[in-house]
């Protein structure tokens, strides 16, 4: 039975919705992160500060886990094409976590991968869990995300830890004021500026926050039931990036203008997700569309940023880009 839960990556935008929304249904959680939770004091008090490049060593008198979740990862695709070695870390993080796994006779390991290993896709073609292939990996982001599924499943091989892997696309919606897409679009928006899309026909699975924790929090109740397994975690529809960006002029009423511009070294142009096997062995079934979870987004963003110290951590991260 499973009661108590890691959750690696547990400060990022999936870990805070996720760790809150265990919580809720009385799981015992354990977040671990390299950062302080900024969204929620509870979850703070609780976190376990720690480098996941590093071996957990200093986890050996805490609570061992019944399962652990492990979202942690350098995400971002363009970022790892400019600092392959942040691709290498991923890696790394994911090694010490099977060992703790390993060492402490934990058995059930969830690990967050990502849409990216599927490599590109013809219009319209949703993609199946057993469609990648080494030879359709296109960045160090995906290389990484690829590799540490083989070891995860080699540790399943030689030390019976069950896996399920999820293949998440695109999550989008609250505990997010990064420079990924949707909020760095809603801050230019909100200004009046101008918007860059990287490729005019980039079409991929947008997937609002609340879908894909219900995907995770029904993979920890039917967990021993379904490992060891790969499931895709998405809505199921392509959206183009272009028509997001409209929406959200749109809903803000801005004046903002789109320049589009070549697709970036290593991000792949099309993803949509088959997920009949989601609904198959989890009864998953996404509910937010596009356009519902954008104005969701936004109403939450503008919330959020009313606060000064989430304000400044956005403009912090755009600073660092040269794109506030």
């Amino acid at each position: 039975m499973i009661q108590t839960v890691m959750v690696t990556g547990s400060s990022g935008t999936v870990g805070t919705a996720l760790v809150l929304e265990l919580i809720s249904q009385g799981y015992n959680v354990i977040p671990l992160d390299i950062k302080p939770s900024m969204w929620d004091k509870n979850i703070n008090k609780k976190t376990v500060l720690h480098d996941l490049r590093k071996p957990l060593e200093s986890l050996k008198n805490r609570k061992t886990p019944d399962i652990i979740i492990h979202l942690a990862s350098n995400a971002r695709v363009h970022d790892l094409v400019v600092d392959p070695q942040k691709a290498l870390d991923n890696y790394i993080m994911t090694h010490n976590i099977l060992e703790y796994a390993r060492l402490n006779n934990i058995k059930r390991f969830v690990f967050s991968s990502s849409r990216e290993v599927y490599g590109e896709s013809r219009t319209n073609i949703k993609r199946k869990e057993d469609s990648t292939h080494v030879t359709r990996i296109k960045s160090p982001y995906t290389a990484s995300k690829f590799a540490s599924e083989a070891l995860i499943h080699s540790y399943d091989e030689c030390y019976g830890i069950k896996p399920v892997i999820v293949r998440l696309s695109n999550v989008y919606g609250r505990f997010d004021v990064s420079e990924r897409a949707v909020p760095l679009f809603i801050y230019y928006a909100k200004r009046d500026r101008t918007i860059n899309i990287f490729g005019a026909e980039k079409q991929l699975d947008f997937t609002y926050t609340d879908d894909a924790i219900n995907g995770l929090i029904r993979i920890t109740k039917r967990f021993d039931k379904i490992a060891p397994e790969t499931l895709n975690i998405t809505l199921g529809k392509g959206t183009k990036i272009i028509d997001v960006a409209k929406i959200i002029i749109k809903e803000l009423n801005s004046k903002s203008k789109l320049v589009i511009g070549d697709k970036r070294t290593g991000e792949i142009s099309t993803f949509i997700a088959n997920i009949a096997k989601a609904d198959e062995l989890l009864g998953y079934i996404p509910k937010v569309s596009v356009k519902e979870g954008i104005k969701k987004n936004i109403e939450w963003y503008l919330e959020a940023m009313s606060n000064r110290r989430v304000y400044e951590s956005q403009i912090r991260d755009l600073k660092r880009r040269g794109w506030a």
